[in-house]
């Protein structure tokens, strides 16, 4: 069976609606009203986009991310959250995302696109490092107030 595939940024409540079971997989913290609501605060005060990857018109894939100036990087974007359905891993869906990520920062003008991952995601690592050449830069740190 050869499948339909399709990337599309969502725009509003309904469509986030419909992504939050993958993110859930990802951002397992919250509850859907708090991701509806973050999603919306982030995506008024920061220009988070969320963009989900289709197959056979269901959501299996989604990443999201925003456009960010630093000194660090000049003008970049950050991807916040990239989650494959577990269902549907290995796929090559998270590559998709992150081109579509590239694609959008280079027609936008950001010419960087860096994320970070839990130390714990080894997998997640291997695949940045192997299948998409990221490369590993550095730490980052938290503390929770």
């Amino acid at each position: 069976m050869v499948s339909d595939i399709s990337i599309r940024e969502l725009n509003t409540k309904e469509e986030w609606r419909e992504a939050y079971p993958v993110m859930k997989q990802l951002r397992t913290h919250f509850d859907e009203c708090e991701f509806i609501q973050l999603v919306q605060e982030a995506s008024e005060k920061e220009e988070y986009k969320l963009v989900a990857l289709y197959e056979n018109g269901k959501i299996v894939a989604v990443t999201g991310f925003m456009p960010m100036i630093t000194l660090y990087n000049g003008r970049s974007t950050w991807v916040c959250d990239l989650i494959t359905d577990s269902n549907n891993r290995s796929k090559g869906y998270g590559k998709l995302l992150l081109n579509y990520v590239e694609e959008w920062s280079k027609n936008h003008d950001y010419d960087v696109v860096s994320l970070s991952s839990g130390l714990q995601r080894l997998d997640a690592h291997r695949f940045y490092e192997s299948k998409v050449d990221y490369d590993r830069v550095s730490y980052v740190f938290l503390k929770k107030l």
